[in-house]
């Protein structure tokens, strides 16, 4: 009986795998831009390919008797790096496409924290205004 319970098991995540992994997929062909296109591999791909090592460390484990740990490894560095992979490339989109004034207003003493780099004096304390527009790039020496 545990071997077929196993062997459901298996067969759901692989199917429930395929399907995630395949949705991310087309999400990162189909979408418009890149903000977008990042939650194709980020969120559905990324479940996906757990979801087929889990299935994997199940099989080796309950019906061949060995556990894998390279799979728990391999999975637990595809949803560690998968969000941090995804937030700098935002940010990176951010620089170069989006305006700092076209942001809106955070309402807070600090501004967007991808724009506002911190002073000499450290990170901005509450008594000082936010800041509001981009740091200003020296003239071009002649």
């Amino acid at each position: 009986m545990l071997m077929f319970i196993a062997e459901i098991l298996v067969a759901l995540l692989i199917v429930i795998g395929s399907t995630f992994a395949l949705i991310g997929s087309f999400g990162l062909v189909k979408l418009p831009d890149l903000v977008t296109r990042l939650h194709g591999p980020t969120k559905a791909t990324t479940l996906g390919v757990g979801a087929v090592l889990i299935a994997s460390m199940v099989y080796f484990t309950v019906l061949e008797g060995e556990f894998s740990f390279h799979e728990l490894v391999i999975t637990l560095f595809l949803f560690l790096t998968a969000p941090l992979t995804a937030n700098i490339i935002a940010k990176a989109y951010m620089h170069r496409h989006i305006r700092h004034d076209s942001l809106p207003p955070t309402n807070r003493t600090e501004g967007w924290a991808t724009y506002d780099p911190p002073g000499e004096e450290g990170p901005l304390v509450p008594t000082q205004k936010p800041v509001t527009e981009p740091p200003a790039t020296p003239p071009a020496k002649a």
